[in-house]
C-alpha cells in the first residue's frame, strides 16, 4: 500500500485493486498545487469526509474526468446527483459500514461542521476507517477531540492514523496527542495544518512531542509517499 500526501488533507491511496483519492483539495491549495494537478489524478474512488471547500475541492472535475465512485455521507451524495447530475456515488452515514472489492469502509463520527462553499447543508461530517490489503487506516477528517475515539482504538488495530493538528478549526497539537493515546495507532501522520495562516503549527515539534509521549509519528511533505 502506498499513500501519496498532497498537503492539507488530500492524499492518494494506492491499493492492490483500486486507487482512492481522499478530500481532493488541489486547486487553491498552496501546498498541493506545486506537486500535483487535478488532471493528473485518475482515481477509481473518491472519499469525501465532508463538504467544506477545502475538502470538496476538485471533486466534480476529477470525478467527471475519471468516472470515479464518490463515497460520502448521503447528504453529499444526493447533492452531487441533484446539482452535478453525477450518479456514480455511494451515500453512507455515521456508523455505517460497507465492503467493496478493494476493501472495507466504516464511516466514523467527526466533531465538526459540514456545508458546501455555496452554503448548502453538507450533512454530518465523518472520518473513514479503511481496511484493505492487510492494513487499517483511519482518516479522522476534520474533528475536535471526542471520547469515543477510545472505542475506535479499542476495537481496531490501526496501522496509520491521519490526525488533524492545525487547531482553530480542528484539534490542535496537544489534543492530537490525546487522540493518539486513545486510538493507539502504529503510526500517526499529521494533516490539516499550515495551509492557511489560521492553522499554522510546528509539525516537527508536534512529532517530537508525540515521540516523547510514546507515539510514533511522521510528518509528510507535500508530494511525499508513505509505503506501509
Amino acid at each position: 500500500m502506498q499513500i501519496r500526501y498532497f498537503g492539507h488533507s488530500a492524499m492518494l491511496i494506492e491499493l492492490a485493486r483500486a486507487t482512492l483519492l481522499v478530500d481532493p483539495f488541489i486547486t487553491g491549495n498552496r501546498l498541493a498545487e506545486p506537486v500535483v494537478a487535478p488532471a493528473e489524478l485518475k482515481p477509481d474512488v473518491i472519499l469525501l469526509t465532508h463538504a467544506h471547500g477545502d475538502h470538496w475541492g476538485d471533486t466534480e472535475t476529477i470525478a467527471k474526468a475519471s468516472r470515479a465512485l464518490v463515497i460520502s455521507n448521503d447528504d453529499i451524495a444526493q447533492h452531487i446527483i441533484r446539482r452535478y447530475e453525477y450518479h456514480n456515488v455511494r451515500g453512507m452515514n455515521t456508523g455505517g459500514q460497507a465492503t467493496f472489492e478493494w476493501g472495507h469502509l466504516r464511516l466514523t463520527y467527526a466533531r465538526h461542521s459540514s456545508s458546501f462553499p455555496d452554503g448548502t447543508y453538507g450533512g454530518n461530517p465523518n472520518g473513514f476507517l479503511l481496511r484493505a490489503d492487510g492494513n487499517t487506516l483511519y482518516m479522522l477528517g476534520d474533528t475536535g477531540l471526542f471520547s469515543e475515539m477510545e472505542w475506535t482504538g479499542r476495537d481496531n488495530e490501526i496501522d496509520v492514523a491521519f490526525l488533524p493538528i492545525g487547531d482553530n478549526y480542528t484539534m490542535g497539537p496537544s489534543d492530537a496527542i490525546l487522540a493518539a493515546g486513545m486510538l493507539r495507532p502504529r503510526l500517526s501522520v499529521p494533516v490539516h495544518f499550515n495551509t492557511f495562516p489560521e492553522i499554522e503549527v510546528d509539525a516537527e515539534a508536534w512529532a517530537r512531542d508525540m515521540a516523547a509521549a510514546g507515539f510514533p509519528a511522521r510528518v509528510l511533505e507535500p508530494g511525499e509517499t508513505l509505503v506501509i
